[in-house]
């Protein structure tokens, strides 16, 4: 046995790993954003909803206290691709209404037209949020084998 510390990561890989993968998301929106949904891609977007920097209005996050996930397909305004975020415009019950999210709060990307899912580890959520009794949320999308990018892949076992 060897009584050698292990290495430390200063590199911070995991974290590394963490931001391409999220500018794999960003750049699809940014495709989306020049030039519409191609063929038959739509994305299923879920985030924390008490994450940093998430903007839902009240009576949304009422609903969806913890986790939601958009949809973007057909009907849906406003998109703007920033460098730390995305905003949308999407109609709940008839009205438009208009959610912030920041990359780090997506949990889950996922394209079900070339079965393609992306999903990262639980972001920083807000410490202020009083405790909700949680509703019963949307089953997520079934698939029958996604294609799953995980940095459990590119870790050494």
């Amino acid at each position: 046995m060897s009584d050698q510390t292990p290495p430390v990561d200063e590199m911070q890989y995991e974290r590394l790993a963490h931001e391409a993968l999220r500018g794999v998301m960003r750049a699809a929106l940014q495709r989306v954003l020049a030039e519409g949904l191609p063929g038959a891609h739509h994305f299923y977007i879920t985030f924390k909803t008490r994450a940093v920097g998430v903007s839902v209005p009240p009576d949304i996050l009422a609903k969806y206290p913890e986790e939601m996930t958009v949809v973007l397909q057909h009907q849906y305004d406003d998109l703007r691709v920033e460098d730390e975020r995305f905003s949308v415009k999407l109609r709940f019950g008839g009205m438009p209404k208009s959610l912030v999210i920041p990359y780090s709060a997506v949990t889950r990307f996922y394209d079900p037209s070339v079965q393609f899912l992306l999903q990262f580890e639980e972001p920083e959520l807000l410490d202020d949020v009083e405790d909700e009794p949680t509703p019963p949320q949307e089953p997520s999308p079934v698939s029958d084998g996604p294609k799953v990018v995980s940095l459990d892949q590119f870790r050494k076992k």
